[in-house]
């Protein structure tokens, strides 16, 4: 299968390093990045170890492939659609944080949009050299549930590469179950400097507890059936099977770049906002990270 990966930042390295162990693709990234891969080709280090050539570039106009997979920051998503309208792809699949990417490409785009989450966990570490952190697995389906033969398509390509993945006919509630764990970890583990690990212990377990809770409760308010038990559940399996990781979060603090808090608690504000219900730690929590954006000139 050709696939493009439009935003080969970590993940997107990652993911798309080990699907060119068996696909062809082509990588969308920045130049250092483009130019190290294209002359030492690209490295995969840690819990999983790979060297691969894939085509890589800066210029993202105009691609035609079998898959596109999505991986920008989300605040990035639109920009990314205008550019893949530019192309030509039999699928579209989202592996963005936060909620809202997938109904943005859905608006540009005519193709088929598939929602998608990776617990993989990568770093890059410098350029043409990505780090798995932590193994895995990628969950995919219609955006908005029910059977998909793409997405059954789509699947069956990323299992042939070796990434670990389940295909779901219920996306919504996957989406909402890991804006939960967002919720809790990212910005916590962001604010106070913290592996994942951080948040299983007080006092930031329960405050990570919290934003777990109140996500659940704007879930069910929005018809997405997850309750409080299974959103901190959620989240507990998480930290603990990422306790060393570093947040994407965390990442974007220390690289002083700008986070995805808008699409994570800040989108738990909005939706919240329209069912009349309060989400105080999720509110504190995005305040508090807009805050730090401000004072560096992010926003």
């Amino acid at each position: 299968m050709e696939i493009v990966i439009f935003g080969a930042g970590s993940l997107g390295s990652l993911v798309g390093g080990l699907l060119a162990r068996e696909h062809e693709v082509t990588l969308v990234g920045r130049d250092d990045h483009v130019t190290a891969v294209r002359r030492n080709r690209l490295r995969v280090e840690g819990a999983l170890e790979a060297t691969v050539a894939p085509r890589a570039t800066t210029d993202g106009t105009a691609l035609a492939a079998d898959l596109a997979v999505v991986t920008v920051k989300s605040y990035d998503t639109r920009r990314a659609a205008d550019t893949l309208a530019s192309g030509r792809f039999d699928a579209v699949l989202s592996l963005q944080n936060g909620m809202g990417s997938e109904a943005i490409l859905a608006d540009v785009l005519d193709e088929p949009v598939l929602a998608g989450t990776a617990s993989y966990g990568a770093i890059l570490r410098e350029p043409g050299v990505v780090e798995c952190t932590g193994v895995g697995d990628v969950v995919l389906g219609d955006r908005c549930g029910g059977r998909s033969t793409v997405a059954d398509r789509v699947g069956e390509a990323l299992r042939s590469a070796g990434l670990e993945t389940t295909v779901s006919e219920s996306m919504p509630r996957r989406l909402w179950e890991k804006l939960a764990v967002n919720a809790a970890i990212n910005p916590v583990t962001a604010l106070t400097a913290t592996e994942n690990a951080a948040v299983l212990e007080d006092p930031a377990a329960d405050l990570a507890r919290g934003a777990a809770r109140e996500t659940a409760r704007v879930a069910r308010a929005e018809g997405v059936e997850l309750s409080n038990r299974e959103a901190l559940a959620a989240t507990e399996r998480v930290a603990e099977e990422t306790a060393a990781n570093t947040s994407s979060m965390r990442q974007d603090v220390l690289a002083e770049r700008r986070t995805e808090i808008d699409a994570i608690n800040g989108y738990i504000l909005e939706r919240a906002a329209e069912r009349g219900l309060e989400v105080p730690t999720n509110r504190t929590l995005a305040a508090l990270v807009r805050a730090w954006e401000q004072g560096r000139n992010l926003r």
